[in-house]
């Protein structure tokens, strides 16, 4: 399967650098398998789309402040990191810019008066071995919030707030679960006056979220493994609304490829525990656990692209994002939504 099947036309200013003005008012374009048609309308409305007794699914995952800056020893130029998964109180595993020159033995000065050196290669991380123990109070002090890289800007105070979903709880990721950026507390309430259960899973956004696809086939590209944890009252109420017929509504991919990670066919039921996934989902794939699916306008080319082809079709999926271009949406973790029903 070709990659460059997935991919399509899109203008550079169509990709948000902003979050909208105000969070739950993006704009939402409904696709609707069975009919085959799209509707535009806004996040504001989505009950109007949602069924009650549904059940909808939130990743909890907050973003932590993992982009540092650092001063090179020998040098004195600056050096960004992106911390992306902590093996000891003083040990992280890192990417960093022009990493083919972050050598172990390479020393670095951070803030707060802690020194790092690179202690080896495990590409594309390099392992830093910290003078001090690195925790999250001190990247809330000296860290940055991780933009991802088509955001052209440095990031900003206001960023703190929207680039976390209000429900955000257990910190680890480095990117956010974007699909729910859209959610107010107005609007989560709104929802559950319908009669739509909300449930959480945890899934740690690595970097994979940022990384392109560069095989020629998607069959060749591996995942980024990252971390995902199903409390037992996420799996009851999963297991439940499968035995009785109702819908299962993903926010986000993050949330589709944890419950699929962890279906138990034979229980009728995500297993509950911490577990890790590398699942690529991609058409072909048969859906297990997930119904129906809230998400963002996803990059071209991309793994999140083939995701949301696998649950509706590649030609379905890009006429929509054709049909999303030429309405001038906004694309990507500050753009605008669609439902696939």
């Amino acid at each position: 399967m070709k990659t460059s099947d997935f991919s399509f036309e899109l203008p550079e200013e169509l990709i948000a650098q902003e979050p909208s003005q105000r969070r739950g008012t993006s704009r939402l374009l409904v696709l609707d398998r069975a009919t085959d048609t799209r509707t535009h309308a806004s996040v504001a409305d989505i009950r109007d789309f949602i069924a009650p007794g549904s059940v909808m699914v939130f990743n909890n995952s907050r973003v932590r402040k993992a982009r540092v800056y650092a001063e090179a020893t020998d040098s004195g130029r600056e050096q960004e990191f992106l911390l992306v998964r902590k093996r000891s109180a003083d040990r992280w595993l890192a990417i960093g810019r022009q990493s083919r020159k972050l050598k172990p033995g390479r020393r670095f000065r951070f803030p707060g008066g802690v020194t790092g050196e690179i202690s080896s290669v495990e590409d594309p991380y390099r392992e830093i071995a910290f003078s001090a123990p690195i925790d999250n109070s001190w990247l809330d002090r000296f860290g940055h919030m991780p933009l991802p890289p088509y955001i052209h800007r440095s990031d900003t105070s206001a960023d703190a707030e929207r680039y976390q979903t209000v429900y955000s709880r257990a910190v680890g990721s480095v990117a956010a679960p974007t699909a729910g950026l859209h959610f107010t507390p107005d609007l989560l309430e709104t929802l559950q006056r319908h009669g739509v259960t909300t449930c959480f899973v945890t899934l740690h956004v690595g970097i994979g979220t940022f990384l392109p696809v560069r095989t020629d086939t998607l069959e060749e590209h591996r995942m980024h493994e990252e971390e995902y944890h199903v409390s037992p009252s996420t799996a009851r109420i999963i297991a439940t609304a499968r035995a009785t017929g109702r819908p299962v509504v993903a926010v986000g991919t993050t949330v589709v490829r944890t419950l699929e990670s962890s279906w138990d066919a034979e229980q009728g039921a995500p297993r509950a525990g911490h577990h890790a996934t590398d699942m690529f989902i991609y058409p072909g794939y048969e859906f297990q656990a997930v119904d129906q699916l809230f998400t963002n306008f996803h990059t071209p080319g991309s793994t999140l692209v083939a995701l949301v082809s696998a649950f509706a079709g590649r030609e379905r999926i890009l006429e929509t994002y054709r049909e999303a271009v030429e309405h001038r949406y906004r694309f990507f973790s500050y753009g605008d939504a669609m439902l696939i029903r």
